[in-house]
């Protein structure tokens, strides 16, 4: 069975989502998109939590810096402190 890929949007901003998700239509890219709507959410799909098991690995994660709960910058900190996950491309964005 082949997995399908997927890109971890993490963006808190339903205006900014919208444009990216259509950025990434407009470049034929097929991937499944998840969307984490801010750090901690992103960290749980990346990490696994205690209510769930971790998740498939994302083939790329297109990481918002001002985030709720927990920011971006912390968020890309504890990526590159795991792991699992400290090869995982981040792609940094923000509208600063």
């Amino acid at each position: 069975m082949i997995e399908k890929k997927v890109i971890l949007l993490v963006e808190d901003n339903a205006d900014d989502e919208k444009l990216i998700l259509l950025s990434l239509k407009k470049s034929k890219i097929t991937n499944e998109v998840v969307v984490a709507r801010d750090g901690q959410e992103a960290l749980d799909f990346l990490l696994g939590s205690k209510d769930k098991p971790e998740p498939p690995m994302p083939t790329v994660v297109l990481l918002d810096l001002h985030l709720p709960k927990i920011d971006g910058l912390e968020v890309l900190q504890r990526i590159r402190a795991d792991e699992r996950t400290r090869l995982l491309p981040v792609v940094v964005l923000t509208s600063s």
